[in-house]
């Protein structure tokens, strides 16, 4: 007897590219004309039972999207809905994916399908991709429904569809990629410089044995014409997979769009505006107008060329005046908010706008600022240095125990160390074999710098020593080192030149470094390998992707504008051209995926020490650390989400072992993603559920609360450059020079002429004021904003004590915070809000969202 028939009924989610790409109006028209003479949009179900006469899925018929150009959309950007309808037998089995097929031109973002039975169930389809004409693939897109299986545990008829999938998405490795390809693979980082605009725009290759770094997404483009090593330069957007060009109407997107606008249009405004003026801010108090003054671009803004203009490509000054408080009544002027730096603390003992230069707060920003995780504890004093004598020089350091001995509350510099009260922020080896170099660049002049703290009776932390050190002239010769100590009077400005000379080293290595390469580079392979080989239906994909939101869009971005040869980290860094070549020596000499995770970096800064008596199972050397304390919080309930979640699929380690998509996605992210490391004896071995929890929350930990700690707070704390500058021009004047006596006639002023000038940093001030901004679309930790992502009840009820145990997080901090013995919490910003979890849309200081999607 012949099955009967069965209806399944569905809903069709999807958003038009005419209202998301807006990029060609006519789009809607075109595909409704080509809808009315057949070329259609259709889909047809899969079957999660196997079909006995093809040995894959059963599929339905295939059925065509009615009434697509009935549909009211116009120009808004919201959903359209469409309703189908599928006739399957009545042995069909559950449908577990579908097949969609556009015959239209243009592209659509299909959100979901849902699909209703006779007896009321539901299966969902959450999709959230574009899907382009049927030409630009080899096979049909395929979208699974909302339950995922490990490998050997897929059902029969989805094993070849689920195998077909990921050999689409991986590609041959040959070939330009083009925009409708979904190919994920690798490249160096040979795009960065454009020689052959400009023999001086030309840039090393980063990746291979010169220069290790991590891959980032192959495009194919052609050779440069006069650089065979480079890639070719393109004014037009790199490519980038679909599914990672989130659509239009996401704001996240928007700002990510406005970077590269921002870098071509408003930059050139600012030095135009300033191209009459003295270079360097003659005051602190001009300085602190632009907060309330502002300076009028006006004129000075090029308008959009034809072909920015026909691409619709968004005016940066519109965004920049969404996101400063500006004048109505003139476009042009650029305003600033007035950063948290400034705002002053409601339990600070001075109470005036200078609480920014105390050495008290300079100290405190080391363990709860912008970049706190560079402090470590010193083992030996005077510190050592790991470079070659023979070419750097015996003289590692002046320090000496004289030098601090009368500073550490009676305690000798022995007992100091013993009582592990010694701590140092320590640049010197990174920058000194790069300063002759740098120094050498135009107006670029800068140490490598040491300081040395003492953690005082109080509990805070106080600057008791700067060491500036400068390599001899040549190759070889002995350090130049200048040791400069905390004066007894309030204010003396060669000290605090030396202070600007340390904060000119750590913004650069925290932007290069603490946040580019931890965060952004380093999640780039991760994200290739996890779709090149964990496919839709693998639980750790649905685990994972929330996490990757927007990070490899704001990567592409970022090197089209901020770290390209002549981009604004090379004008406004003092690392000049060899800002990212600098990154790459640190990921060579000293990046290990092992020591990435929150526990284990402290521990390896012996800021930690392990205890399993103690909460997280580490004793702080430093109770009341901000950071540390607020994001093993954070890393704890990570890592408890994860251990729920993974445990609902691997009941034991073998079942680790035997994953063989997840064998090959750990394989990749090693020998192919971080090929330069591969053989180091420090990977983690995926044959265990504790490795597995592991390396997962440390991807989550990177995506989600370093990159936070190191971005979101950026304008707060270099919002006012005085506080943060990123560039020095002069050293610190020798008495008996010229230059000293210039500095004697007026100390602030040649203070201000050796930081960054008024076109750095205005146009630093703007960049980290995008770079800050939270989207009205953000989602945070503990957050799943689309609907039905999953279907299976048990990851719901781990998910929602994930949920509960961010709350919690946030109360922590707030009532951490409120504590007015936690003094390190509190200084010129009050209370450290970095990894507090929630934020409103803007610029906040505070929220931890899922993704590096700024």
């Amino acid at each position: 007897m012949a099955p009967t028939q069965v209806l399944l009924k569905g809903l069709i989610l999807l958003q038009k590219k005419h209202v998301l790409d807006l990029t060609d109006v006519r789009a809607d028209l075109w595909d409704d004309a080509n809808d009315l003479f057949g070329n259609k949009v259709k889909l047809q179900l899969i079957s999660e039972l196997v079909d006995p006469a093809t040995g894959s899925g059963k599929t339905s018929p295939e059925v065509a999207i009615s009434g697509w150009f009935l549909s009211f959309d116009g120009l808004s950007a919201g959903d359209v809905k469409y309703e189908i309808q599928f006739s399957v037998d009545s042995d069909f089995g559950t449908p577990g994916a579908f097949l969609i097929r556009n015959h239209h031109p243009n592209q659509f973002f299909l959100k979901s399908l849902t699909l209703s039975a006779p007896d009321g169930s539901t299966i969902h389809f959450p999709c959230e991709s574009w899907v382009h004409n049927t030409s630009k693939y080899s096979s049909p897109r395929v979208f699974f429904r909302n339950q995922v299986y490990l490998p050997d545990s897929t059902p029969p008829g989805l094993k070849t569809i689920r195998e077909n999938e990921l050999k689409c998405i991986r590609g041959t490795g040959e070939g330009t990629r083009v925009p409708g390809d979904r190919i994920y693979d690798y490249d160096v980082y040979n795009d960065l410089g454009n020689p052959d605009a400009k023999p001086e725009l030309k840039r090393p290759v980063l990746g291979g044995a010169k220069l290790q770094y991590p891959r980032r997404i192959r495009t194919g483009r052609k050779p440069a014409r006069t650089d065979s090593l480079s890639e070719s330069w393109s004014s037009d957007d790199m490519y980038l997979p679909p599914d990672e060009k989130t659509a239009k109407i996401r704001s996240s997107s928007v700002l990510g769009d406005s970077i590269k606008a921002f870098a071509h249009k408003i930059v050139p405004a600012i030095k135009t505006f300033y191209a009459d003026r003295a270079a360097s801010f003659e005051s602190l108090d001009e300085i602190k107008a632009l907060y309330e003054e502002g300076i009028d671009l006006g004129t000075c803004v090029n308008p959009l060329t034809d072909e920015e203009a026909k691409k619709k490509v968004r005016n940066p000054f519109t965004l920049i005046n969404e996101l400063t408080t500006t004048d109505d009544a003139n476009a042009g002027l650029l305003k600033y908010p007035l950063p948290q730096i400034l705002q002053g603390s409601s339990l600070s003992l001075t109470g005036d706008d200078d609480t920014w230069m105390s050495n008290d707060e300079f100290a405190r920003q080391t363990i709860a600022g912008l970049n706190p995780m560079l402090i470590t504890k010193l083992e030996t004093f005077p510190p050592t240095s790991s470079l070659d004598p023979a070419v750097f020089g015996a003289q590692a350091t002046a320090l000496t125990n004289e030098h601090i001995q009368t500073q550490l509350q009676g305690l000798t510099v022995e007992q100091a160390l013993e009582k592990n009260r010694l701590f140092i922020v320590d640049y010197h080896d990174v920058f000194l074999p790069y300063l002759n170099i740098i120094n050498a660049q135009k107006n670029k002049r800068t140490y490598g710098t040491r300081t040395i703290l003492f953690l005082s009776n109080e509990g805070t932390l106080k600057i008791v020593a700067i060491e500036l050190s400068l390599p001899a002239p040549g190759e070889k010769g002995q350090r130049s080192n200048r040791v400069f100590l905390p004066p007894t009077n309030k204010k003396d400005w060669l000290w605090e030149l030396a202070k600007a000379h340390v904060s000119v080293n750590d913004a650069g290595y925290h932007q290069l470094v603490s946040h580019w390469l931890k965060t952004h580079a380093i999640m780039e392979p991760i994200i290739i390998a996890t779709y090149r080989q964990l496919s839709a239906l693998h639980p750790i994909l649905l685990l994972l992707q929330p996490h990757y939101k927007n990070t490899m869009s704001i990567n592409a971005r970022a090197r089209k504008a901020l770290i390209n040869a002549g981009g604004i980290i090379e004008d406004c860094f003092t690392t000049g051209r060899y800002s990212i070549e600098m990154s790459a020596v640190v990921y060579g000499l000293s990046w290990r995926f092992d020591q990435e995770g929150l526990p284990a970096d402290l521990i390896k800064r012996k800021m930690a020490v392990p205890d399993p008596n103690a909460k997280h199972g580490l004793e702080l050397i430093i109770k009341d650390y901000p950071y540390a304390v607020d994001g093993l919080n954070i890393w704890d309930a990570i890592k408890n989400w994860v251990t729920d979640y993974t445990d609902i699929f691997y009941k034991e380690d073998a079942s680790v072992a035997a994953d063989t998509e997840l064998q090959s996605w750990w394989h990749e992210i090693r020998y192919v993603g971080h090929a330069d490391k591969k053989d180091a004896d420090w990977w983690l071995k995926l044959d265990s559920k504790k490795n597995l929890v592991e390396l997962l929350t440390t991807v989550i930990w990177l995506a989600s609360a370093h990159h936070a700690a190191v971005n979101f707070g950026q304008y707060a704390y270099a919002g006012y450059p005085a506080n943060r500058p990123t560039i020095a021009h002069r050293f610190v004047p020798e008495p008996g020079t010229k230059e000293h006596e210039e500095f004697l006639q007026n100390p602030e002023k040649f203070y201000l002429s050796a930081i960054s000038s008024r076109v750095e940093a205005t146009t630093v001030m703007t960049t980290i004021e995008i770079l800050s901004t939270h989207t009205a679309d953000e989602e945070y930790l503990g957050e799943r904003k689309s609907e039905n992502w999953t279907g299976d009840a048990r990851v719901l009820a781990a998910f929602s004590n994930f949920t509960a145990a961010m709350r919690e997080v946030e109360h922590q901090v707030m009532a951490n915070n409120k504590n007015p013995s936690l003094k390190n919490r509190h200084g010129a910003v009050d209370g450290y809000t970095l990894l507090c979890i929630n934020s409103k849309p803007g610029l906040t200081g505070r929220g931890v969202p899922n993704s590096i999607s700024i």
